[in-house]
This record gives structure tokens, sequence and C-alpha cells, in this order.
């Protein structure tokens, strides 16, 4: 890996960052007046109009544009208009409920996805390969909502084992990593099971094996080291998932994140708050997608030297 394909990918990561922002900033602002959010369709005029000039909203859109970006640099990231307080307050506050969920589910997905796909590749063709790959399709097939209420009807209705929603205690964290992880560990199952079969067809596989190696150290010594770089490049698409599932699970199990919070200020307006999500996740997922494509050129070199190259 050289510099200039280190550099190409720093800009192209910065240039989607700007992009993401700039679009999302000119979509809130199209989609509806805040002041008629917060101070009611029956508001007096003169209110709603001394709200929109105290926030700037009666400038021309590149005006508001420029100040916004120009505050962000500065470390001003705006003022939410329904907390009442710094957005960036607000958003830090359900950061580590998200976090927490989302790291849950990341281990979840691995302890259950990636050995899953191991064993229905050492047995394949096998009732072992046939069952796990059938939960693999029901797990991917299911919507994070359904699957979401179905465990809170039956493991909070009827067995009464789990809370239904909150954050308090680590049974309310079960249901939502169940909900998210599932189908998470089926991708990473079938993404398993497809590259361990190529590595066990490996010669390499049978050098092991005729050197007298048993077969798990030729399995978890050889096959799954060299099946880990393919399981790489769909890391960066699991984050995403996980974000994009974490609103739609938060909401369902009432949990206090930044996926719940998105969800209720874009219902408000409340711009500043919406606009600091979304840089996180456009941030989140442009550093997971640059760290896997250098550890992915560190991996196999021809492909930082192929990629600069052309």
């Amino acid at each position: 890996m050289n510099l200039r394909f280190l550099l190409q990918k720093l800009a192209r990561a910065l240039l989607t960052v700007i992009l993401i922002v700039t679009t999302v900033f000119v979509v809130l602002r199209l989609t509806g007046d805040p002041a008629m959010y917060v101070l009611g369709i029956e508001a007096d005029p003169r209110a709603l109009e001394q709200f929109r000039e105290r926030w700037g909203l009666n400038d021309p859109i590149w005006q508001q544009y420029i100040r916004f970006i120009w505050n962000c640099l500065r470390g001003d990231f705006g003022y939410s208009y329904f907390e009442e307080r710094d957005a960036m307050t607000a958003v830090m506050e359900r950061l580590p409920k998200t976090l927490l969920l989302m790291g849950a589910t990341g281990v979840f997905t691995m302890v259950v996805g990636i050995p899953m796909g191991v064993l229905a590749a050492i047995y394949r063709n096998s009732w072992v390969d046939r069952l796990t790959m059938t939960v693999s399709v029901a797990g991917f097939s299911l919507p994070n909502f359904v699957l979401g209420i179905f465990l809170i009807l039956v493991f909070s209705v009827t067995l009464r084992w789990l809370p239904t929603g909150g954050s308090g205690t680590w049974k309310h964290l079960v249901m939502p990593v169940l909900t998210m992880g599932l189908a998470e560990a089926a991708v990473f199952a079938r993404f398993t099971r497809s590259a361990m079969l190529e590595a066990l067809n490996q010669p390499y596989m049978r050098t092991a094996r005729a050197k007298g190696l048993r077969r798990n150290a030729t399995v978890w010594l050889h096959a799954l080291p060299n099946a880990a770089i393919p399981l790489v490049t769909i890391t960066g698409f699991f984050v995403g998932t996980l974000i994009a599932g974490g609103v739609v699970t938060e909401s369902v199990f009432s949990w206090p994140g930044l996926g719940r919070l998105l969800v209720t200020s874009v219902s408000n307006r409340d711009l500043a708050v919406v606009q600091i999500i979304v840089m996180f996740i456009a941030v989140s997922m442009v550093v997971t997608n640059l760290t896997i494509d250098l550890l992915y050129g560190w991996l196999d070199p021809r492909v930082g030297s192929a990629r600069s190259g052309g």
C-alpha cells in the first residue's frame, strides 16, 4: 500500500461526508417550517416571524449553509428547539446507549454467525448444513420490527421473562440484541460458509492434511484465516445495517438511543439534532469503510497497488 492509495481513500471519504451532510441540510429545510412545528400552526404570526428571525431561517438557504459549516468548524453544532439546550449535549447523552446496543449486537453476530458458517461448510450437504442455511434464510428475511414484536409477545406478554422496553438492566438488552443480531448472524453465516468452502478446497489444505494435522487444526488455523479476507469486505455493510436496524429496533423497544432520538427529531423538525446524528452516522460509515479498504489493502498488497496504479 502506497501513499497515493491512502490519500485517494481519505479524499473520497471526506467528499462523501460533505455530500451527505449537504444533502441532509438542504432536504431538511425543504420539508417544512421548523417554526410551525415548534410553536404550532395556530401560533401568532409575529411569534413565528420572531422565531425564524432568531434562528436565521429567513435567510437564503446558501447563507444558512455557510453559517452552518462555519459554526461546525468552530465546534458549534446548533441548538435543539425541543430539548431547549445545546444539540450536541442532547445527542451525546444518547450515544452511550446506542454504542452499547451496537457493541452487544456485534459480539452476538460474530459469536453466533461465524461458527454457524464454519460448521455448515465442514458438514456440507448434511442436516447441519441444511438446518443452518434454513435458519439463516429465515433470520435474514424477517423484518426487524416483525421479529421485535414477536419477541415482545412471547417473552414479555406470554412468558413475562423480559421487560417490553427501556434500558435499565441487562434484561432490557436481550430482545433488542436478538432482533438485530439474528439477521446479521444469518448474513455472516452464509458468507462464512461460502468462504470456508472455497478455502477448504485449496491446495494448502490438502498439504496440511497430508502432513498429518488434525481436522480441527486445519480448519481453524489454515482455512478460517484465509476465509476471513472476504468477511472483512462485508463488515462495512454490517455497520450500515446495524445503524439502519437500530433506528427501527430502538423505536420498537423504546431504547433511549440515537435511533429513537432521530425519529423524534425528524418528526419535530429539530434540525440541529438531526444534522448531528446524520453526521455521526455518515462519519461512522465512512471511517468503517475506509478502515476496511486500508485493511484489505494491507492483507492483500495487490489491491492497493492495482487501485493506485489505475
